[in-house]
């Protein structure tokens, strides 16, 4: 039997292909071809070209449009007909219609009113009397958190044993962030020089990256007669502090002025407070730091007012 079949195998074996390929017809040639092509047609990641046989024989009349192509398909859907429903449509309703449930309001409920006199007392009662009612009838929450506290500070609540059980939490409203700081500092800085009459405060809390230039800038050029308020609060003033101290002895038209940064120095707030002896315009000198310390263990928070 394996002999047999090793014969089988060596009259294969000695087959000339390419005479086999001449014999084939067009369309035996077609079809064998269409057999050897590897096709992955599982493969959403291919094309469609390689994942399919071309089934047209059709040679292309010209370059893909895509425009041209949508607008054929929408004009073949308008005028493609409509097809009639199977089942057509009668509107008849099935099944029982969802109705939501009505609340029973308990009418002793509704209906409870009270005396005029205790309507009228209970509208006119303060925090305290009502922080005692709740005590003795042990109705915590009819009172918040807030007005519980402010009774207990007035010291007017004759009975302080019953209030020991959970009041009513006060709903604060969020408050929201600040806005960022909008001045253009070069600008500001132009208009000191101009000694513009408009320009009245300098605002530069929280802008941050200051070239060290531009804010040496600021103490170094003389203020303008017109600025009366200068706050450049929580920025970089080390390079500042000193500067700013030397601008006080020679200014004589600020009225404020406010320091109040982490990052500033104990050097720089012993020479503001020193050059205070030759200013005597500056109403208002507000030093704050939060970080920095005088000595290590202390920090340091100042406010200086003439």
């Amino acid at each position: 039997l394996f002999t047999m079949f090793c014969k089988e195998m060596d009259k294969y074996r000695n087959v000339d292909e390419d005479e086999l390929l001449q014999k084939l017809s067009e369309e035996e040639l077609r079809r064998l071809e269409d057999e050897l092509e590897e096709l992955d047609p599982d493969n959403a990641l291919l094309p469609a070209g390689f994942r399919q046989r071309d089934q047209t024989k059709k040679a292309p009349t010209g370059t893909f449009q895509r425009d041209n192509l949508l607008s054929h398909l929408e004009k073949e859907a308008k005028e493609h007909p409509d097809r009639d429903e199977l089942v057509p449509y009668t509107g008849e309703k099935r099944g029982k219609m969802w109705m939501p449930k009505t609340k029973v309001v308990d009418p002793i409920l509704e209906d409870v009113t009270l005396e005029p006199e205790l309507e009228e007392a209970l509208s006119s009662a303060t925090d305290a009397e009502l922080c005692d009612i709740a005590a003795i009838l042990g109705m915590h929450t009819l009172m918040s958190n807030q007005q519980y506290y402010e009774a207990l500070a007035s010291s007017t609540i004759v009975n302080k044993q019953g209030l020991n059980s959970v009041i009513q939490c006060t709903q604060y409203k969020p408050v929201p962030d600040e806005q960022p700081n909008d001045t253009d500092v070069e600008e500001t800085l132009q208009r000191i020089k101009r000694n513009d009459p408009d320009l009245v405060e300098v605002n530069l809390n929280n802008i941050k990256n200051i070239p060290v230039p531009t804010l040496k800038a600021y103490a170094e050029v003389p203020i303008s007669c017109h600025v009366t308020m200068m706050s450049p609060g929580q920025i970089e003033l080390d390079p500042l502090d000193c500067a700013l101290a030397d601008m006080l002895k020679v200014n004589t038209t600020l009225k404020s002025l406010n320091v109040e940064s982490n990052f500033i120095t104990g050097a720089g707030i012993l020479a503001l407070v020193e050059s205070l002896k030759s200013n005597t315009t500056l109403l208002e000198l507000k030093i704050d730091n939060q970080v920095h310390t005088h000595t290590h263990t202390h920090t340091h928070t100042h406010t200086y007012t003439d």
